[in-house]
């Protein structure tokens, strides 16, 4: 079974071909160059295939796609506000090795406890949230200058230092 990580989502249509502006965290421009197809979930965990006729980079956070299939403005509404996500070994020729969206599977760890696996990033102005879950519950992790310690790539973990009782708010 492929893995697949979420790089973004499908904004809109854009122009009357059926072009559509893919706004994307891979942390530098891309054509998506050499990437055959980008992929919708359809149902939860069933990722269907859209295949790239076309791709032009319009800057750092967005790409404007023109995808097989889709002719008109009509018919690239049909897809707009899709998450969007690369099989997992396009995604590592993709992103940028310092997007953020690259720490997507490493653990976040506390004071040498594991407190879980990166779920899902949220970048904000001024920090980034992580998402994790614990004893099933979703928690969010802040990473900015006072929370973040370091990052082993080598070992995929964040060290950070929390504000005390910041977890008690999601767990009790």
């Amino acid at each position: 079974m492929s893995t697949y990580i979420p790089i973004g989502k499908l904004i809109g249509p854009h122009g009357l071909q059926g072009e559509l502006l893919l706004q994307h965290q891979l942390g530098k421009r891309s054509t998506l160059s050499g990437v055959k197809a980008i992929f919708i979930e359809d149902k939860k965990g069933q990722f269907l295939p859209w295949f790239i006729e076309k791709a032009q980079a319009r800057n750092e956070a967005e790409t404007l796609l023109k995808i097989e299939g889709i002719s008109s403005k009509e018919q690239a509404q049909q897809l707009a506000r899709k998450a969007v996500w690369l099989a997992e070994a396009d995604f590592e020729k993709q992103a940028a090795k310092t997007a953020p969206i690259k720490l997507l599977g490493y653990h976040i760890v506390e004071n040498d406890q594991d407190l879980g696996e990166i779920l899902e990033l949220i970048e904000q102005p001024h920090q980034i949230l992580c998402r994790l879950q614990i004893n099933g519950k979703d928690v969010y992790i802040p990473l900015h200058e006072d929370s973040l310690q370091r990052i082993d790539h080598k070992k995929c973990i964040v060290q950070v230092e929390l504000p005390e009782g910041l977890l008690d708010i999601y767990l009790s």
